[in-house]
């Protein structure tokens, strides 16, 4: 329907009424870093140069994935990887970056020596080489993907230099959330979330009104333990909890699927994300990880976005938004899945999901700790020196000891994840000591 001589026709809705929020850009536009070439008088996008942070993980290779399914679309400028050189090597020889950046300078040399000589690549290190992958002028846009809160600094550098960025690095969020939503605001940057329920509700939300939405769904899977009684979650194991039933990840998250803290961590974004109180922020559990989250709006209707659980949906849309790209693998099937079942989360027994929603409502410098704790709980369980249920244990207790503050700078923010991880180190040591354990 065309527009008249006044502008805009009555019957379009006024792009103020949609759904804007400022870290993700309005819907109803292309992001920033789309750019066009005229070619016989059409616009073609051209190929997108893209830097990977956690270029070796499970998010990292399924990005590259999507890339080498459609080199056409993509040129790879810069990776950032921690210690899995040969992971590293293998890619840097099949996308030809011109940065790398690894962990430490003894990853560099083990890189160096293992490529055997390599044209025209700059091998950086440590934080500053992160960063400097995630800022390069040459990046149209950044994959946000190390594990943990390490992906910070790198996240904030790409903010900063005004980049679009892929997000999956849920930590960011969490620990630093309104620091990086000013950021991206003052720098004209943009995100686009990648985890498969914030990528769901993104696309449900496409299009409509802000005031429509009454709230969102968040979809999980359970974990491994969803059936198991709570006496049986003691003796837990780390490779029972690393056997997730459906997706396919890097070990930490695996096991913040296991406790649940993965969802918590997911409902502080969320809210972060789509400028809602964690209050209209639930969780359902969908042991079939078919429908990946839902939004709900006022009139009582319910938009949800449903898939195989593969990585490479969320991020190839990520990648091209609002452009699908066809991917390779087998359709949704509905019949083949036949049932579809949902039931609300027992915070008794996965005591997580509570402390995440605790920590989103204190707020200021809480979920920054919550994140930190966790991280160092997740380590020692997975090294056998902290038991399952104590890894939300220890966060609980790491979060009763903090004296909560307004969250004001990075600098901040990191103090306050030393002191986190300090405490909660502490914690898993005593209790590691004692003969009753933790």
């Amino acid at each position: 329907m065309g527009e008249g001589a006044g502008g805009r026709s009555p019957l379009a809705p006024s792009p103020e009424s949609h759904w804007q929020p400022p870290n993700i850009g309005s819907f109803s536009r292309r992001p920033i870093s789309l750019r066009e070439a005229k070619l016989d008088g059409k616009s073609q996008p051209l190929m997108k140069r893209l830097a990977i942070l956690g270029s070796t993980g499970s998010i990292g290779q399924s990005a590259l994935a999507v890339v080498a399914e459609h080199p056409q679309e993509f040129q790879v400028v810069g990776l950032a990887a921690g210690k899995n050189v040969g992971v590293l090597a293998a890619q840097i020889r099949e996308f030809r970056p011109a940065w790398v950046s690894v962990q430490d300078e003894a990853a560099a040399r083990e890189l160096r020596e293992t490529l055997g000589g390599f044209p025209r690549l700059e091998i950086l290190t440590g934080r500053e080489g992160a960063m400097a992958v995630a800022s390069a002028p040459e990046a149209d846009l950044v994959v946000s993907a190390m594990v943990g809160a390490v992906g910070l600094e790198p996240t904030l550098a790409a903010v900063e230099a005004g980049k679009t960025v892929a997000l999956a690095n849920k930590e960011t969020l969490v620990a630093a959330g309104p620091l990086v939503m000013a950021a991206v605001a003052a720098r004209g940057a943009t995100l686009i979330p990648v985890d498969s329920e914030h990528s769901a509700i993104f696309q449900a939300l496409e299009g409509q009104r802000r005031e429509a939405v009454r709230r969102l769904w968040l979809t999980a899977s359970g974990g491994p333990f969803w059936t198991w009684p709570a006496e049986k979650l003691a003796a837990a194991t780390p490779a029972q909890a690393l056997k997730h039933p459906n997706w396919a990840m890097g070990a930490k998250i695996t096991i913040d699927s296991a406790t649940m803290m993965n969802k918590a961590l997911e409902v502080i974004e969320a809210g972060i994300l789509f400028g809602l109180p964690v209050s209209r922020v639930e969780v359902f559990i969908h042991p079939q990880s078919i429908i990946h989250s839902l939004v709900e709006f006022v009139d009582g209707s319910v938009l949800a976005q449903l898939g195989w659980p593969d990585m490479r949906l969320p991020i190839a849309y990520a990648l091209t938004y609002p452009r699908r790209l066809p991917l390779q693998g087998e359709p949704l099937d509905l019949g083949k899945v036949a049932q579809l079942t949902f039931e609300r989360p027992d915070l008794e027994r996965f005591p997580s999901l509570r402390l995440g929603y605790q920590a989103a409502e204190i707020g200021g410098t809480m979920p920054a700790v919550l994140n930190a704790a966790n991280e160092m709980a997740v380590a020692a369980f997975l090294d056998g020196r902290l038991s399952f249920p104590g890894i939300p244990r220890v966060v609980e207790e790491t979060m009763a000891a903090h004296s909560v503050l307004p969250l004001e700078s990075l600098a901040q923010v990191l103090e306050v994840n030393d002191w986190a991880r300090r405490h909660a180190r502490t914690l898993i040591d005593r209790k590691a000591a004692s003969a009753t354990g933790f």
